[in-house]
């Protein structure tokens, strides 16, 4: 981290304490420090800790101009390698996700083309209100990457998720950042469409058939491609995990909703990722009104859902296509036919009746099959992990690496 600059936002939380510290180990860990306040801040902890810590003016006010050459909260935007807000208050978040520009940091966050790294601090009530979680599920959408609060015992006495993420595991979390960037990108100009979560397909306007994806496995690939410099979509149906950062990401609840999205932007990509839990069948017809209990028996009638990933082989020109199998038996047997049928470069299959793989789990065990057998066999690892052999595997062959 040694020469990077770092806008250090600090808001008005009584975490802000915390940030003198964050600011004293990203100082001494080589990092140019510029420390700008909002006005409540200033209530908690003094400006002059964060000078003599950061050994840097502290900016708090929009129109206190230090240097008659320049418009500082440009000249602090532009200049950022990155900015870090620790704490983020609710009021920021909404500020952010909004365009609001009332104050010097609010404005140096609209201004800056530098990524932005919060760390949200508050009350649980507060930080799970569906007001702050919608700001934050915008931002993400928008590349704002968040450091989670950690769950604890908070200042206004509740015991729940608020508490800022410790100093020490933010400066982990930025220098973590700045490796990412400077690692080799060979996926760098390559166009990546990876689907995620589990297909909704709706019975009426509050019942409707779904399985157990829960897109962590779609989202640590996207994660993964977006580090290697791809420029990555996610066509994202039902998922119980946060949205991925950094990426584009298209909402598609239903098979159909994620064929026309997939399909349309399907001949621009170079790599393909149909990780989704896609449904088989829909019912023929969704009701317009609650169906209401009328007999011992109800009768629906399903009609089958397209297949997006058949439809995707039979279209690919120069795309490299990896599909997913979830089996609960004969894993081998149904994956190599489902490569051959829907032609797929790769297929990722994976038993999904054990407990620590497969859906809404952690850790994963999957095995790679090309078209001649199994590839590559992978012991339990965390989806991350799995994710990064996947698209190392997929590199090689596009790349022209010729069999594992």
């Amino acid at each position: 981290m040694k020469g990077k600059t770092v806008i250090l936002g600090v808001c008005g939380g009584i975490a802000a304490y915390k940030a003198a510290a964050l600011c004293s180990k990203l100082t001494q860990a080589g990092v140019k420090v510029h420390v700008v306040m909002t006005e409540s801040a200033t209530k908690l902890v003094g400006p002059v800790t964060f000078q003599a810590l950061s050994h840097e003016a502290v900016r708090i006010d929009t129109f206190d101009e230090l240097d008659p050459g320049v418009i500082s909260h440009i000249d602090l935007a532009d200049r950022a390698d990155a900015v870090v807000v620790a704490p983020a208050t609710a009021n920021m978040l909404a500020k952010l996700a909004h365009g609001i520009a009332d104050d010097m940091l609010s404005t140096i966050l609209l201004a800056t083309t530098a990524p932005i790294l919060v760390a949200p601090a508050m009350n649980v009530h507060m930080y799970s209100n569906p007001a702050t979680q919608a700001n934050m599920e915008l931002l993400r959408e928008r590349g704002v990457q968040f450091i989670e609060p950690g769950i604890g015992q908070l200042a206004c006495g509740y015991l729940g998720k608020g508490r800022m993420e410790e100093p020490e595991a933010i400066v982990e979390y930025v220098r973590a950042h700045f490796a990412a960037q400077e690692a080799p990108k060979p996926l760098a100009g390559k166009k990546v469409l990876i689907t995620a979560g589990g297909t909704v397909e709706r019975l009426d306007p509050v019942r409707y058939f779904t399985n157990d994806s829960s897109g962590k496995m779609g989202f640590a690939l996207a994660e993964a491609a977006r580090d290697k410099g791809a420029e990555v979509t996610v066509v994202a149906a039902r998922v119980s995990e946060p949205l991925p950062r950094g990426v584009t990401v298209v909402r598609a609840e239903s098979a159909l909703q994620m064929e026309e999205a997939v399909l349309s932007r399907f001949a621009e990509m170079d790599l393909v990722v149909k990780a989704a839990a896609v449904a088989d069948y829909r019912p023929v017809e969704a009701a317009p009104q609650k169906i209401k209990k009328t007999g011992e028996t109800l009768q629906v009638t399903l009609v089958k859902n397209p297949d997006i990933l058949e439809e995707l082989g039979k279209r690919k020109e120069k795309q490299f296509l990896i599909g997913f199998a979830a089996e609960t038996e004969q894993v081998e047997t149904y994956a190599m036919d489902k490569l051959h049928r829907k032609n797929c470069d790769l297929l990722v299959a994976n038993d999904v009746s054990r407990s620590d793989a497969g859906f809404g789990t952690e850790t994963n065990v999957v095995t790679i099959f090309d078209k001649n057998g199994p590839a590559l066999s992978l012991p339990l690892l965390s989806k991350r992990e799995t994710a990064e052999r996947i698209l190392a595997l997929a590199l090689e062959r596009m790349m022209g690496g010729g069999q594992a």
